[in-house]
Order: structure tokens, then C-alpha cells, then sequence
């Protein structure tokens, strides 16, 4: 696992690998002054490349550091990160730390931008959602010098430290679920795959398990954007007429996994008889419905907790060695949408 630089880099990391003075490398990146523009560019690729990002409060504070840690969402409108967040600040109102949230909307040209400002101010910490990132992104997060807690997914090599769930592995058991109770017709719904990620692991978890036992995916229906619940009723609603023989949906969320189950009901399906059906991640919102959705707990809160600790104590002992992958493990919450044998 690639370690985090020793110490931030500086103006004189950049002058070095460009081959120009300090000053230089101040003028540029301040973009002030008389510069020409080869050597801009050479000045600003050497950044780029070093993973460079200018420290707004030097000068400023003796530590050069702030009591802010950045958290770098995909969502705040999405169910699952606000509880993340509840644990995070749980574990900071017992500290000097506070919070600071940088939203991506899943874009990982938004999440570059977002870490460059956030890191200009030298927060304390970082703590990011997912493994994937830009080339520029990680750069930037190796050369920071202070730790770096991806979060939600440990099916990958991370930076620094990492807290999350296999999202491969929760795919497999939900299917080894699905074999188990007797579906043979499955359907997938979810989000566009290439920006989810997380989703993506969880499907090809999912589908692996299928293969082995000669089981095919029936079919599958993508979305992004819009409401989620409206989103679930009109994939369903698709698949329903384009595959009529599916015996089962594999939601990749709950919330969409909801809009699919009104529908179902609406339309006299006899759920799981007929039909049975699974989301994921265990939001609040289940329990509301009139039947109770199959879905798996994605650990949210303690995922929060478990990188804000991880968090604090390397701010607090900056040499001492602690924990940097911890992997919780989900578990299935059958409700009364899967038949449990």
C-alpha cells in the first residue's frame, strides 16, 4: 500500500521541477506578475503533475494547519451520506475537528476541483467517498501530507487508510439469497454504471454468483437523474412489459427498490409469490412501506465513525501507527419481499 508524503510539498518542490525560481512558481500560480507563457505552462504542468496545491493560509497560522477536516461526498440528497455525515461529527463533537463538506454529484472532474480548494486550506484531514478518483486527484491527495480515510468501498488499493464494505461481496451473498429461496428469472435496476462504482461492484459480485450456478441476468435497466421513487415505478413498469417472465428484482437501492414495490402492489402482484424484489443500503424509509423491503445494511454510520476516529487519532499521535483498512460486514434484512429458506 502506497504510503502518504512525509511532509506537503512547497513552492520550492515545484521551482525544483520546473526548473524556475520560487518567485517564479509564486507569480504563476498567483497569477500575477510577467511570466511568459511557455514557462506558465511549465510551471503549471510541474504542479500538476507534483500534485501541488497552494497554501492559502501560509503565513497565517504557526502550524500551517486548520481544525477542519474535508469530507468529500457524492450527494447530500442522496439517503445514505447524511448518515455517514451524523458519524462523522459524532466522533468530532468529542474533539477540536470540525467537519467540512465538499459535494461531487459523482463527477470526478467536480471531486478534482473540490479537493484542490478544500486541500488549499490545509484542513487537518480528508475524508473521501470511494476508491476511484482522477489521475490529478490522487496526486494531490499522496502529496497533502495529512491523512486521507476513503470511505463506503474496500474493494481496491487506497491511498492511505480506508473504511467501507466489499460491495462485490454483498452482491454475492444477495444472490447466493435470491438461488437460495428459488428465482431463476432475475432483473437488475440501477444507476449508470460508470459512475457508480460502488453499484458496479455489487453487480459483478452479483452476477458472478449467478454464472457459477448457470443463471443469466433476464435483464437490466439503467437510469440517472430525477426522482428515485418515480425512477423505481417506471424501470419496473419497463421490464414488467419487456421481460414478463422475471420472478425477481435486484434493486441496486432502496429507494428505487420502493418505487418498484408501490408499483408492484398497485398492479395486484403478489410479492414475493409472484415476484420477489431486493434493494440495498436498509434506509429509515422501509419502514413506511406497506411491505418490507429485502435489503442489506451498508453500515453508513459506522462507516462514519470508524474514519472519523481514524481521523482524530492520527491528528492526535501523527507517529503512531493505527489501523488503515477496516472492513465492516453487511448483513441481509429479509423483510417480506424475499422467501427465506
Amino acid at each position: 500500500m502506497a504510503n502518504i508524503t512525509a511532509r506537503p510539498l512547497t513552492l520550492r518542490d515545484v521551482s525544483a521541477a520546473s526548473g524556475v525560481s520560487e518567485m517564479t512558481v509564486s507569480r504563476v500560480l498567483r497569477n500575477r506578475g510577467d511570466v511568459s507563457a511557455a514557462t506558465r505552462e511549465r510551471v503549471l504542468e510541474a504542479a500538476k503533475s507534483l500534485g501541488y496545491v497552494p497554501n492559502k493560509i501560509a503565513g497565517a497560522l504557526a502550524s500551517q494547519r486548520v481544525n477542519l477536516v474535508a469530507v468529500v461526498i457524492p450527494s447530500l440528497s442522496n439517503m445514505v451520506f447524511p448518515e455517514v455525515m451524523a458519524g462523522i461529527s459524532r466522533v468530532f463533537e468529542d474533539t477540536e475537528l470540525q467537519p467540512v463538506v465538499g459535494v461531487t454529484d459523482y463527477m470526478p472532474e467536480k471531486e478534482q476541483k473540490v479537493l484542490y480548494e478544500m486541500l488549499s486550506w490545509r484542513p487537518s484531514g480528508v475524508i473521501v467517498a470511494g476508491l476511484e478518483h482522477t489521475e490529478a486527484s490522487r496526486a494531490m491527495l499522496h502529496a497533502s501530507g495529512i491523512p486521507v480515510v476513503e470511505i463506503m468501498d474496500v474493494d481496491g488499493e487506497p491511498i492511505d487508510a480506508m473504511v467501507g464494505i466489499s460491495h462485490r461481496r454483498a452482491g454475492r451473498e444477495m444472490a447466493r439469497a435470491i438461488l437460495k429461496a428459488g428465482f431463476e428469472h432475475i432483473g437488475f435496476l440501477g444507476t449508470k454504471m460508470p459512475l457508480d462504482h460502488r453499484a458496479r461492484k455489487r453487480f459483478e459480485g452479483f452476477t458472478e454468483v449467478l454464472a457459477k450456478s448457470g443463471v443469466e441476468i433476464a435483464d437490466k435497466e439503467f437510469y440517472s437523474g430525477g426522482s428515485a421513487l418515480a425512477k423505481g415505478r417506471e424501470m419496473t413498469a419497463t421490464m414488467i412489459e419487456r421481460t414478463p417472465e422475471i420472478d425477481f428484482l435486484y434493486y441496486s437501492n432502496d429507494m428505487i427498490g420502493a418505487g418498484g414495490l408501490l408499483y408492484l402492489l398497485e398492479n395486484g402482484v403478489s410479492i414475493p409469490e409472484e415476484i420477489g424484489l431486493a434493494g440495498f443500503n436498509g434506509v429509515d424509509l422501509l419502514e413506511g412501506l406497506p411491505r418490507r423491503l429485502t435489503t442489506m445494511d451498508a453500515c453508513r454510520r459506522e462507516i462514519g465513525e470508524r474514519a472519523a476516529q481514524i481521523i482524530a487519532q492520527r491528528v492526535e499521535n501523527p507517529g503512531k501507527d493505527i489501523e488503515t483498512t477496516v472492513e465492516l460486514e453487511p448483513t441481509i434484512s429479509y423483510g417480506e419481499t424475499l422467501r427465506r429458506k
